[in-house]
């Protein structure tokens, strides 16, 4: 039997693009891992998947691309540990607003003495074979979000964390806490320093910092020094393809 080889981590020398999936469909997985992007994230937490979903759609993508990521519904031990027996390489956790909150989302990932993860890599065995329990914590990323006023209060301590050498930062619950509309906020001083703040920290602290983004502001994002940029969803580009066809014909309905 071959097996995958576990993916580096994210670093901050590369820059690294991914695709956001939304839509709890194998089919729309496997389309996107075949893509060329250097990630694929599933979205449990604002998209559609659930428990079900995860394990075909991670089935969908491995056989392509080996850096599939999954945002969680929450920071949650069971649900991480979960999702990482089930062969995901990294968790993005929302809303971790304290040291105590990061430290957590990071325990729930790993295997003792660095974590608290319960050993049962049911999946993760058959995808990366025996040496996954050995050589994880070398791949297996996880990333707080920087997504609360709070979190920028905490900031350094967070990024201090042992474990956290990857952060990501959500820009509407950003923008909605710094009482900006949701969002991205470009040109308005608040958002532009808080990113700044983000990136800088991360930098200071040797933590990469991703964001979610979109094409149009990848160049942006990356000169900022971002360098985890997802910079599609699923959903999202089929609504745009599917109103561009319509509005191309729909002058031959009359």
């Amino acid at each position: 039997m071959s097996f995958m080889e576990l993916p580096e981590k994210f670093s901050p020398e590369i820059n690294a693009f991914g695709c956001w999936l939304k839509i709890p469909s194998p089919v729309t997985a496997e389309m996107a891992s075949l893509s060329g992007f250097d990630y694929v994230c599933i979205d449990m937490q604002h998209g559609f998947s659930d428990r079900s979903d995860l394990l075909p759609m991670l089935q969908a993508i491995q056989p392509h691309s080996s850096k599939a990521l999954v945002r969680v519904t929450s920071n949650d031990p069971s649900i991480i540990g979960w999702v990482l027996d089930a062969g995901a390489t990294g968790v993005i956790v929302p809303l971790v607003n304290s040291a105590e909150e990061a430290e957590a989302a990071v325990k729930a990932c790993f295997y003792p003495p660095k974590g608290n993860r319960s050993m049962g890599p049911t999946r993760a065995l058959k995808v990366f074979g025996e040496e996954y329990v050995e050589n994880m914590e070398s791949s297996v990323q996880c990333l707080p979000m920087i997504e609360t006023f709070d979190a920028l209060e905490n900031l350094d301590s967070i990024l201090s964390v042992e474990g956290v050498d990857a952060i990501y930062v959500g820009p509407s619950d950003l923008s909605v806490n710094l009482g900006l509309p949701k969002g991205n906020n470009d040109g308005n001083r608040k958002f532009d320093e808080a990113l700044e703040l983000i990136v800088s920290s991360c930098q200071r602290h040797g933590v990469v910092p991703g964001i979610h983004a979109n094409s149009s502001l990848a160049a942006i994002r990356k000169e900022q020094g971002f360098r985890v940029l997802t910079v599609v969803e699923d959903d999202g580009a089929m609504n745009t393809e599917l109103q561009k066809v319509f509005k191309e014909v729909k002058s031959l309905k009359s």
